[in-house]
């Protein structure tokens, strides 16, 4: 028999009995559906998620202070010995493969324009910041070696700060006060959202690390260009693993690390975190889609029952060869899932889209998506369709016509 006819064929013997046909097609389209919606939002949140922790930075390594132990106490994350800036040097110099360091200097502190003020955190940089967190300048410019050297009063803002600070106006040039010093504003940051720990990246100001040390925030008395941490962007996502390894190995020799005590410093691998979120997101779509696809074998077994009637129902047809009959009722079961699918995918990309625009989640629905829940559903029908159609194709056409 032709495919084109025994399609044909199909459509006609599924229209014969277009509500229960619907019925059966129910599960299918409901096993789509959910395969749909919950992959979509899943791979949508990971996403989201994931472009949050790369707004940190790319290939990015943490330095901070560790935990300080005296007398058998040890006291919280980020009270031992101060980083400095000749750590900062030092691991520019010997570690292979850094594409930009930065030494970080933070503090909080309320902004002052006028008769507004906003408190918002504060850091102080070196040139390479920008570079180390992939940030780009909307307006104006970076700091200059000469500003960094000789702790100048320039400032560059957040687009949150700023617009709390100054609203739709101009910032560039405009003066703010910080803590009674006077600042110039050179330059503003684009947006960056959310960070992977639900903080407004947004909500900053940054200074030369000169500056935040000599006029805002002070120096420690043991470490005179104490750094808060120190951030480090590797050259390649290969050589992650063998940097970390080298900077722990530098600043265990620098600071006196005793062999087998605690490190009295932290470095944290945001590739790591990456990778750890990326597997995570990747077992709970994995969860949910096994969850969706069990809608779609419960109505493969709904589209196997239908089928089972159909043979008993249409006996005229059993006399027919056995690879005509054989092939007819299994593009009935395929047709039936495919049809069915279709459905489901409308009904499912609405709700993902309605998720999307009237809920405010976000959704991947990519066409790999779209094409994999249609082979799932043909399948489906191949898989639950096969045995009616077997059943069909070899029974005797003697024992068929007994059934009129």
């Amino acid at each position: 028999m032709n495919p084109l006819a025994a399609f044909k064929a199909a459509l006609a013997a599924l229209k014969l009995n277009a509500l229960r046909s619907f019925l059966a097609m129910l599960g299918v389209i409901i096993g789509v559906a959910s395969v749909i919606v919950m992959v979509s939002v899943a791979s949508g949140a990971g996403q989201a998620i994931e472009a949050r922790i790369r707004s940190l930075g790319t290939n990015l390594l943490v330095i901070q202070p560790g935990s300080y132990t005296s007398g058998g106490r040890r006291s919280g994350e980020g009270t031992a010995l101060a980083l400095s800036e000749t750590d900062l040097a030092v691991i520019r110099e010997r570690i292979p493969g850094i594409a930009a360091a930065t030494g970080v200097v933070s503090g909080s502190a309320p902004i002052v324009v006028g008769n507004t003020n906003w408190t918002t955190s504060i850091d102080g940089v070196s040139a390479d910041f920008l570079e180390v967190r992939d940030w780009e300048l909307a307006e104006g410019r970076n700091f200059t070696e000469a500003e960094l050297r000789s702790a100048a009063k320039v400032a560059i803002l957040g687009a949150t700060t700023a617009r709390e600070l100054f609203g739709d106006a101009p910032v560039i040039g405009q003066q703010v006060r910080v803590m009674n010093v006077p600042f110039t504003v050179v330059g503003l940051l684009t947006p960056k959202g959310q960070s992977g720990f639900g903080m407004d990246q947004d909500d900053t100001a940054l200074v030369p690390v000169s500056t935040a040390r000599r006029r805002l925030f002070g120096a420690e008395k043991t470490v005179q260009d104490n750094l808060k941490r120190i951030m480090v962007e590797v050259a390649s996502a290969e050589e992650m693993s063998d940097a970390q390894s080298e900077i722990e190995t530098l600043l265990r020799q620098r600071r006196q690390v005793r062999m087998g005590a605690p490190d009295t410093f932290q470095v944290r691998n945001m590739a790591e975190f990456i990778r750890t979120r990326s597997e995570t997101q990747n077992i709970l779509s994995l969860l949910l889609g096994a969850t969706a696809a069990i809608s779609l074998i419960v109505g493969g077994i709904g589209i196997m029952n239908i089928m089972l009637v159909s043979v008993t129902e249409r006996t005229k047809e059993i006399g027919a060869r056995r690879r005509d009959i054989l092939s007819q009722f299994l593009i009935e079961a395929v047709t039936l899932c495919l049809t069915g699918g279709l459905i489901g995918l409308l009904i499912g990309g609405s709700a993902a889209l309605a998720l999307a625009t009237w809920g405010a989640w976000p959704i991947a629905l990519s066409p790999s998506l779209i094409f994999i829940a249609l082979a799932a559903a043909a399948l489906v029908g191949v898989f639950f369709g096969y045995y009616p159609a077997r059943r069909a194709s070899l029974m005797n056409p003697i024992d068929a016509l007994r059934y009129e």
